[in-house]
């Protein structure tokens, strides 16, 4: 895995999105570290304004992000998020979006 720091990863976000919008979650560093991939999209959520969805493109390197992304939002959010997969993405990648309750 990457061995580049959490922290010197620059944020998916930096304030609430009060609209609906997409996180791109495909950059190398998202491919090399699963848990950074992970941590950024709870943080993309939990930048959702309520009401509203984001769409998590999630990298390629981690293929269906049933197995792992989906656990991850049932035990961070609860029933406060519903969720669905949109499709693959041409370059590979996978889209889900999360409906913020």
């Amino acid at each position: 895995m990457s061995g580049v720091s959490h922290d010197e990863v620059e944020p998916i976000t930096d304030h609430v999105h009060d609209n609906s919008w997409s996180a791109n979650l495909e950059q190398p560093e998202h491919g090399e570290d699963r848990d950074l991939l992970l941590s950024q999209a709870v943080e993309a959520v939990e930048h959702t304004a309520s009401g509203n969805h984001v769409n998590l493109v999630t990298h390629e390197a981690h293929g269906d992000p049933e197995s792992y992304l989906y656990p991850r939002l049932d035990d961070a959010f609860g029933e406060t998020v519903d969720y669905e997969y949109v499709s693959q993405c041409g370059c590979g990648g996978h889209v889900t979006r999360v409906h913020v309750d």
